[in-house]
C-alpha cells in the first residue's frame, strides 16, 4: 500500500516557508477532486497529496517533531491514501444550523454505507466506512465519515479506458438519484488507478 513516511515530510520551520504557496496547490488539486451529493452532502477524494497536506498541517497545529510523535501521525493518516484497487473519500454531510444538523443525523443512521459509485455498466460499489473508528452511535450518524470504495480488476481497467462513474446515495432520510461525476474528477480519480496492470 503506498503510503508517506517521515523523509516526505517537512520540518516544521521548512514548512512554515513553503505553507502558503503548498495550500494554495493542495486547494487547487482538492476542487478536482470532490464531488456535492445533493445539497448537503460532499465526497472528498484523498490521494498522497491531500493527505501528506493533512499530516502537515497537523504538526503544525501540535507542533510535533519528535520522530515517534510524526510515526504516529502517519500511521493514523496512511490507510486514508487510495492503494490502486480503491477510491478512499471523507463523506461530509453539511447542515450549518445546529439544530437542524442534530435532527437531520438522527434520521441518518447507517447513511454512510449506503453511498455508492459505479463504473460506467458494473455493478455499484457500496461505501466500506469508518474502519479506523466508529462514529456513529444509537441515535445519530457522524457528520464526517471515511470511505473505501474498493473496485474490481474490471472496474478498473474500465476507467482505465475512460468509463464514466456515477455516484448517490441509497438512503430513505437523504436519496441522492445517480450523480455523474465531472471529467476533471473522473480523470483524477481514474490516476488514483494508474498502478494497476490492464494486461
Amino acid at each position: 500500500m503506498p503510503s508517506l513516511t517521515r523523509n516526505d515530510l517537512w520540518s516544521l520551520e521548512e514548512y512554515a516557508a513553503r505553507r502558503a504557496a503548498f495550500r494554495a496547490e493542495v486547494i487547487a488539486h482538492k476542487k478536482q477532486r470532490q464531488l456535492a451529493l445533493g445539497a448537503n452532502a460532499r465526497l472528498y477524494f484523498e490521494d498522497e497529496l491531500t493527505i501528506r497536506y493533512q499530516v502537515q498541517e497537523m504538526l503544525r497545529i501540535e507542533r510535533l517533531f519528535e520522530a515517534e510523535a510524526i510515526e504516529e501521525e502517519l500511521a493514523a493518516y496512511n490507510p486514508l491514501i487510495p492503494d490502486g484497487s480503491n477510491w478512499k473519500a471523507t463523506f461530509m454531510l453539511e447542515f450549518p444550523d445546529p439544530a437542524e444538523r442534530q435532527e437531520r443525523l438522527s434520521q441518518m443512521l447507517g447513511i454512510e454505507d449506503r453511498v455508492w459509485l459505479q463504473v460506467q455498466d458494473c455493478e455499484r460499489i457500496y461505501a466500506i466506512a469508518d474502519e479506523d473508528l466508529e462514529r456513529a452511535n444509537a441515535v445519530k450518524t457522524s457528520s464526517v465519515h471515511f470511505l473505501r470504495f474498493e473496485l474490481t480488476r474490471s472496474m478498473v481497467q474500465a476507467v482505465q479506458h475512460g468509463a464514466e462513474i456515477a455516484a448517490g446515495i441509497d438512503h430513505s432520510a437523504y436519496p441522492v438519484e445517480e450523480v455523474r461525476l465531472p471529467s476533471q474528477v473522473r480523470e483524477s480519480l481514474a490516476a488514483d488507478l494508474g498502478q494497476v496492470s490492464i494486461n
